[in-house]
């Protein structure tokens, strides 16, 4: 299960999602729906709070690096969550050094 909270953010557009549970199988579709449906409502995510998150699959990792580059700010604490913020940074930063 994956419960979304939503905050407002520092402007009035944007809005800071805190994630709680697993962000895996249907929970990623239910959090990219999430988030098409903000962008549709001319609403930015500029904040992504992980840390209440405690697994997150191949596609989880897919959507959130998605996100990111649509600059969504990443936060997270614990082993888990901090690993997969810093392989989604870390990787990103590297393909973007590397492309022409």
């Amino acid at each position: 299960m994956l419960k979304i909270t939503q905050r407002p953010g520092a402007s009035p557009r944007s809005l800071f999602l805190l994630l709680e549970g697993r962000l895996a199988g249907p929970w990623v579709e239910e959090l990219d729906a999430y988030c098409r449906k903000m962008s549709e409502d001319d609403q930015q995510c500029t904040m992504i709070d992980l840390t209440g998150v405690t697994f997150v699959d191949v596609a989880g990792r897919s959507l959130l690096a998605r996100l990111w580059g649509q600059g969504a700010e990443l936060r997270a604490s614990g082993c888990l969550t901090r690993c997969v913020v810093e392989e989604i940074t870390k990787r990103s930063r590297m393909g973007s050094v590397n492309e022409p």
